[in-house]
């Protein structure tokens, strides 16, 4: 608490420091769900760059065999890494992208606390900060579901 200043009465600063204190309290509440937002992106980056990891491994294993495999095996190495490098160009979008919505959440977050702060209305700010954020996630989504396209879509299972 801090201590009341010899100008005010006595009753009004702790009046001013309950408001402070109410709006924080809201600013904080107000901050819930784009925190719990962050918690959805984090999650969708951690799928992500598993599945970059088993692109990449996927990858290297054509790479490992293609050098002693012969030509006509070469050639369909070869499409089979053209498809890994797509996929991990995807993956890369998606990831960028769910990057850039985090940031934006964090921006909006810190956006919500300044507006509290200064006392100043930032809701169109915030809200256009919110808006690329959806964004920024709904072409993350895209990308992602085209990189599983991709994967599926050159699935073999079983033997060639």
């Amino acid at each position: 608490m801090l201590p009341d200043r010899p100008d005010r009465q006595h009753g009004a600063g702790k009046r001013e420091e309950i408001i402070e204190v109410s709006s924080i309290g809201h600013v904080i509440q107000l901050s819930v769900a784009p925190v719990f937002l962050l918690t959805g992106v984090g999650a969708m980056l951690n799928v992500l760059a598993g599945r970059l990891a088993r692109a990449v491994d996927r990858a290297r294993g054509y790479e490992a065999r293609y050098a002693a495999a012969p030509p006509a095996e070469q050639e369909m190495l070869r499409d089979e890494l053209k498809v890994q490098a797509r996929r991990c160009q995807l993956i890369y979008t998606a990831m960028s992208l769910c990057v850039l919505c985090a940031l934006l959440i964090c921006s909006v977050i810190v956006a919500l606390f300044a507006s509290a702060f200064i006392g100043a209305s930032l809701g169109v700010p915030i809200a256009l900060l919110f808006v690329a954020a959806m964004l920024a996630f709904i072409a993350a989504l895209l990308a992602f579901l085209r990189e599983v396209h991709l994967a599926t879509s050159h699935l073999r299972i079983g033997p060639p």
